[in-house]
């Protein structure tokens, strides 16, 4: 039987190799791995979305081994402009500046594409870029709504794509470890999970219908979504808080700490959702909660996530974290590392990072572990595996707090079923499944 050459690579996959990246380091394979790798292998990127995540993310991706940086895609030129001065001052080659992402994807040499647009594209962006062939790294939340979420899965399945959502923890050793040593019952039984996250956003005021600004192509930046006139406070970062483009801070970062719970237990769906909570700090037009609670009961443990987008006070002294209960004690994890107590609330085990991480950075809370999920998701793409987090696994964590969401605007707890993680026996709650659009921009696989 003829080997080809990532055949070749992929038998290797179990040697020693280690890829170190901006102090961290993660195992991916073959001892000559760096060795092996040439001009064929070598992976060609597009980013798409540059004005905060993405103007950090594309010098990360540019650093990697045998990896380009090929072209810049934002509907602003000035995001466009961040992102291309971000490739150059990491002493990489000028990528090509492109305002509609669609344009690059028939370029035969683009392998794969970073998604940080906001929420309403991550899914509809992924679709088109594995039916155009490409590999897709999309940051977390993988969708707006459930349903699109269910059609990125069916995309990268029927496509044969490495897809990776940007919950990045999931690539960090020392939580990796953490999550291991729960598995092998290091704290027992758990029976409780309380996750947070923390931060003291201000007011973003009334928006005024207004010109859209120069150089914004604001008819593509809706794109999938039902047109709306431009507004002074809507771009580029207030969108979150709006139901229409965004999530709220459940899925813009309640989505990680969730995913390390969901993790932790196990758990594919949780039995129930309910969400209480508000928009109580200030008067203006942030829709979602800047204070919530959403609570998901498991067949042997409950949930919990705390929101608290107006107030910085730390919870164990973290601006955000996950603290485990068990029978036979309490594992804390804030970022990379981790501290494991016995019930009477004695350090067992101390495992502290060195990475300085800023949790409530948006751009970035750390480069180097930003860097070692991205090494995962190339290493999957040159080896043909699925990766750390894979498209699924994304899914299922995202669909944790969109359910949490749905319940705040129905206001009620909702039941789920535990074979497809759909709400059960709630018409009204299930029309939040998925969303209406713009004709003609309807997501299809």
């Amino acid at each position: 039987m003829k080997k080809t050459r990532r055949n070749f690579l992929k038998n290797l996959a179990q040697g020693s190799a280690v890829i170190a990246v901006g102090g961290a380091s993660q195992v991916f394979g073959a001892k000559s791995y760096k060795r092996i790798i040439g001009a064929n292998d070598r992976i060609h990127m597009a980013v798409i979305g540059c004005n905060g995540r993405g103007e950090a993310m594309a010098p990360i991706f540019a650093k990697q081994s045998n990896t380009e940086v090929n072209f810049i895609c934002d509907v602003d030129e000035k995001a466009r402009t961040k992102g291309i001065n971000a490739v150059t001052k990491a002493g990489k080659e000028m990528p090509r500046g492109e305002n509609d992402f669609r344009k690059i994807l028939g370029n035969k040499d683009l392998d794969a594409v970073y998604i940080a647009t906001p929420d309403h594209w991550h899914a509809p962006a992924t679709i088109i870029c594995c039916a155009a062939g490409k590999h897709v790294y999309v940051e977390k939340p993988l969708s707006h709504n459930p349903r699109e979420g269910e059609l990125a899965i069916a995309a990268a399945r029927k496509y044969n794509r490495v897809v990776q959502m940007g919950s990045q923890r999931r690539s960090w050793p020392l939580l990796t470890e953490g999550i291991k040593a729960l598995h092998e019952g290091a704290i027992g039984n758990i029976h409780l999970v309380k996750c947070w996250y923390t931060n003291q956003r201000k007011p973003i005021g009334v928006g005024k219908t207004a010109p859209v600004p120069a150089g914004l192509d604001y008819d593509l930046w809706q794109g999938p979504a039902p047109r709306r006139p431009y507004k002074d406070n809507l771009i580029h970062y207030n969108w979150h808080w709006f139901w229409h483009w965004g999530t709220g801070e459940a899925l813009n970062n309640g989505t990680h700490e969730v995913d390390v719970a969901r993790w932790g237990l196990n758990a594919d769906y949780p039995l129930t959702v309910t969400s209480a909570g508000g928009r109580y700090y200030y008067n203006d037009d942030w829709e979602t909660p800047d204070t919530q609670m959403i609570t998901f009961t498991c067949p042997k443990a409950t949930i919990l996530w705390e929101g608290k987008s107006c107030s910085s006070f730390k919870i164990q002294n973290l601006d955000r974290g996950v603290l485990f209960h068990g029978d036979k004690g309490i594992l804390l994890t804030g970022h990379n590392g981790y501290t494991i107590y016995d019930e009477k609330g004695t350090i067992l085990k101390e495992i502290k990072s060195n990475a300085v991480i800023d949790g409530r950075n948006t751009m970035s809370p750390n480069e180097g572990l930003d860097a070692v999920h991205v090494a995962d998701f190339l290493a999957s793409i040159r080896l043909d595996k699925r990766p750390n987090a894979d498209v699924e696994t994304g899914y299922k964590s995202t669909l944790w707090v969109q359910l949490g969401n749905i319940s705040q605007r129905v206001g009620r707890n909702l039941a789920i079923d535990q074979a497809n993680g759909h709400i059960k026996d709630d018409k009204a709650a299930m029309k939040l499944w998925g969303r209406e659009y713009e004709n003609g921009w309807e997501p299809k696989v």
